[in-house]
C-alpha cells in the first residue's frame, strides 16, 4: 500500500503533464487554423495555469459549496467526529480533517481537499442514519485513505483540467461555426478540419481519462480503509447497503463532483457502453473484494 500511495503521488504529476498536453494541443491546432499558432499555445496555457491554480487552492471551497455541505462540531455529532478524529490518528496524518454533512437521504460520503493538511470529509444524514458503527466507521475510513493516498488532490485537479478542456473545445467549436469566414485570416483548411476533430473529441478523452483514475483509486481505498478499519465485513456491509438504497441520488451533486463521493450519486447504468463513462467501478466487485480479505 505504502509502494501505491509513492505511485500515486508519481502517477498525479503525469496525468496532470497529460492534461496540459491536450490543453496545449487544443491551443496550438486552434492557433494554427487561425494563422497564429504560437498565440494560440500561450492563450491555452495560460488558461489551464490560471485554472489549476485557482483549483489547487479553491477547488475544495467550490466543491462543498456545490454540494450543499454544512461542517459540524462534536457536540452535533459525536460519534462521527471521534470516528474521523481516531482514524485520522490510524491513518498518521497530521491535521484531522475537517467534518462536513449534507442534508440528504441519499447513502453516500466524499472527501476533497489539496492534501492531508487541507482535507474534509463529507457524509449525508441518509448515510449517519441507516450504518451501524462499524459500517459508518468503514466508510468514514475509506475517505480517510483517499486522504492519506493524496488521491484527493488528484481528482480535483482533474475534474478542473477536465472542465478547462471542455471550456477550450467549446469556444473553438463555436468560433468556427460563428467566426467569419474570410480566409485569408485563416490557415489551411486541413488544420481547420483538425482544430473541429480535435474540439469534440479531445472532452471525450478527459472525461475517459479523469473516470479512469476515479475507478482505479477507488479499489486501493477500499482495502486500505479496511486496513485501517482491521474490520472489511464494516465496509462492505456499508457498501452493500449503499447498493439497495432505493434513492440513490444526491441532489445537489452534479457531473463535476460525482466521481468524488465513495458511490455513483446518480441512478445506476448497466449497459457496457455506460460502463465506460461509470465514475466508480462495479460495487458487486468492490464487495467481493472486501468479503474475501
Amino acid at each position: 500500500m505504502f509502494e501505491e500511495i509513492r505511485h500515486n503521488k508519481s502517477r498525479s504529476w503525469i496525468i496532470m503533464s497529460f492534461f496540459f498536453l491536450i490543453i496545449l494541443a487544443l491551443g496550438g491546432v486552434f492557433g494554427m487554423a487561425f494563422g497564429a499558432p504560437i498565440f494560440g499555445l500561450v492563450l491555452a496555457g495560460f488558461i489551464g495555469f490560471i485554472y489549476a491554480l485557482v483549483g489547487y487552492y479553491s477547488g475544495d471551497s467550490m466543491i462543498l459549496s456545490m454540494s450543499g455541505a454544512k461542517p459540524v462540531t462534536k457536540t452535533q455529532f459525536p460519534f462521527l467526529v471521534n470516528t474521523v478524529e481516531g482514524l485520522a490518528v490510524a491513518a498518521g496524518l497530521k491535521n484531522v480533517p475537517q467534518v462536513y454533512v449534507i442534508n440528504d437521504s441519499a447513502l453516500n460520503a466524499f472527501a476533497t481537499g489539496r492534501d492531508p493538511e487541507h482535507s474534509s470529509i463529507t457524509v449525508t444524514t441518509g448515510l449517519l442514519e441507516k450504518m451501524n458503527r462499524q459500517e459508518l466507521e468503514g466508510v468514514v475510513a475509506h475517505e480517510m485513505s483517499h486522504i492519506q493516498n493524496y488521491d484527493i488532490r488528484m481528482m480535483m485537479l482533474a475534474a478542473v483540467l477536465a472542465g478547462v478542456i471542455v471550456l477550450i473545445s467549446d469556444f473553438m467549436f463555436r468560433s468556427f461555426i460563428w467566426g467569419r469566414r474570410d480566409d485569408n485570416e485563416r490557415g489551411s483548411g486541413g488544420f481547420i478540419v483538425l482544430a473541429i476533430l480535435l474540439a469534440i473529441l479531445a472532452p471525450i478523452f478527459a472525461q475517459l481519462i479523469k473516470l479512469a483514475v476515479s475507478r482505479g483509486r477507488e479499489y486501493l481505498a477500499d482495502a486500505n480503509g479496511a486496513a485501517l478499519t482491521r474490520y472489511p465485513p464494516g465496509l462492505a456491509g456499508a457498501l452493500e447497503k449503499i447498493k439497495n438504497d432505493p434513492d440513490p441520488l444526491v441532489d445537489n451533486a452534479n457531473r463535476a463532483t460525482a466521481h468524488l463521493f465513495i458511490s455513483n450519486p446518480f441512478r445506476k447504468t448497466t449497459t457496457n457502453f455506460a460502463s465506460l463513462f461509470s465514475t466508480h467501478p462495479p460495487i458487486e466487485e468492490r464487495i467481493k473484494r472486501l468479503r474475501a480479505m
